[in-house]
């Protein structure tokens, strides 16, 4: 055990992480952050580095990519004195304070901690789906949807919960259609968002239904084979782009229970804050927002994590 007691150690990698490394730098509190190695099976950078074009990212009128806007982040978490890992934290005992960070073989100890470990996009594995995936396929609509390869598209959306149902209304204002590919006979959205899909004339419901394979020209999507659950019968459903709709897995399996948690597993914040039931411990971006899921709002709570981290640490003393 390393026997340094760190002010802050920050978990993740994304938006939420650099941004609370940032402040937490700035505050001359000298963070430590893990940004994990494949941690998710997603590259240090989180969600972003899976991801195309950023459009709606503030100061970048041109647009970025996203493995681009991570990197900068990253050099500017470093400039400002950050001190990077890149290593996968394996668990966190929060029992007592300091808080011991578990790495491997190595172990960290820290006065505060902020975890930004975001949330992993549920995926199909659908054949075709790696040759695909950001060549037409996407988890967000709303990162994505509005992007110039999506335009005057016809589009498919897999889910019927509130989430694709909301992704749905979004596309059809840029695609020439949406189908939505339902697996039940009904959704699962609320009352609400069933009638803005049912009322909108450019979204179709296909029931009972599912993809069971992805197709292209070698360089984007062109097309989803489907298959009815019932009848059995197969077609083949020409496609400018297909997005997947079926929630996300928070990465905090980790934490062993420790933070509490909704039933879904996104860490619980109280209040307008970023600070969970175990006093030290901050949460910020994905990991405990299942609503916005979106760059700027995580890197939004990353500073709110960082500032509200300092003032503990400042009382603590």
């Amino acid at each position: 055990m390393s026997t340094d007691i760190e002010h802050v150690i920050i978990v993740g990698s994304g938006p939420a992480a650099h941004t609370a490394a940032v402040y937490a730098a700035r505050a001359e509190l000298s963070p430590l952050l893990f940004e994990g190695f494949m941690a998710g099976g997603v590259a240090a950078g989180g969600q972003l580095t899976t991801t195309t074009e950023v459009e709606n990212y503030p100061g970048f009128p041109e647009g970025i990519m996203g493995p681009e806007l991570m990197d900068q982040m990253r050099k500017q978490s470093v400039r400002l004195g950050t001190r990077i890992k890149t290593e996968t934290v394996d668990s966190i005992d929060m029992s007592q304070r300091p808080f011991v960070v578990r790495s491997g073989s190595s172990e960290y100890r820290a006065e505060s901690v902020i975890i930004a470990t975001g949330a992993t996009a549920k995926r199909l594995g659908l054949p075709g789906e790696e040759d695909y995936w950001q060549r037409g396929m996407s988890a967000c609509a709303v990162c994505d949807g509005a992007l110039p390869i999506f335009r005057d598209k016809p589009l498919v959306v897999i889910g019927g919960g509130d989430s694709a149902c909301e992704e749905a209304s979004y596309l059809a204002k840029f695609g020439s259609s949406v189908t939505m590919l339902v697996r039940r006979d009904e959704l699962r959205a609320s009352k609400a968002m069933q009638k803005r899909v049912f009322d909108n004339e450019k979204i179709s419901i296909m029931w009972n239904t599912n993809a069971t394979e992805v197709l292209g020209d070698g360089k984007l999507l062109t097309q989803v084979k489907v298959r009815n659950n019932k009848s059995g019968e197969e077609q083949v459903l020409d496609a400018g782009g297909l997005f997947y709709a079926i929630g996300h897995t928070p990465n905090t399996a980790f934490l062993n229970g420790q933070v509490e948690t909704d039933e879904t597993g996104y860490i619980i914040t109280h209040g307008k804050s970023t600070a969970t039931n175990v006093p030290g411990v901050f949460a910020a971006g994905d990991v405990q927002d299942r609503t916005y899921r979106q760059a700027v709002t995580a890197a939004g709570s990353g500073c709110m994590a960082a500032l509200e981290a300092e003032k503990f640490l400042a009382e603590s003393e």
